[in-house]
């Protein structure tokens, strides 16, 4: 869809294209892990696991949306976006690996993520 965007656009394309696709694919990750922790045993020991998860599914959902947009682009706007992405990717990935010996959907969710905030962090880099 990217390569439809009929104006120029201050950015590489291929490192949008790339850090839109992780973030889809880390808030699905995330979304997906919060279930399956409600769906677990011990629920009660993955509150914070679940928060995390949901908090980082809605700040990567958004952080696409934002991406996605080019028409009257803002730096200040996306650099902030992508660093409030990388700290909620951060977080999530952190939580989810201390589950990760015991559920795998967490494990899972740890590798989006931390996939996701490397993306993030490239495309942040590349912002002049």
């Amino acid at each position: 869809m990217i390569d439809t965007y009929p104006a120029d656009i201050n950015l590489d394309r291929g490192l949008i294209a790339e850090a839109v696709t992780a973030l889809i694919d880390c808030a699905q990750a995330c979304t997906a892990c919060a279930d399956a922790c409600l769906s677990e045993q011990q629920v009660d020991q993955l509150r914070k696991c679940i928060r995390t998860d949901l908090d980082c599914a809605d700040i990567c959902a958004t952080t696409a949306r934002v991406l996605s947009r080019h028409t009257g682009y803002d730096a200040n706007i996306t650099r902030a976006q992508l660093q409030a992405c990388i700290q909620a990717c951060t977080s999530c990935k952190q939580e989810c690996e201390h589950h990760a010996d015991m559920h795998e959907h967490c494990r899972i969710c740890a590798e989006a993520c931390r996939g996701c905030a490397q993306a993030c962090q490239r495309l942040l880099e590349a912002i002049t």
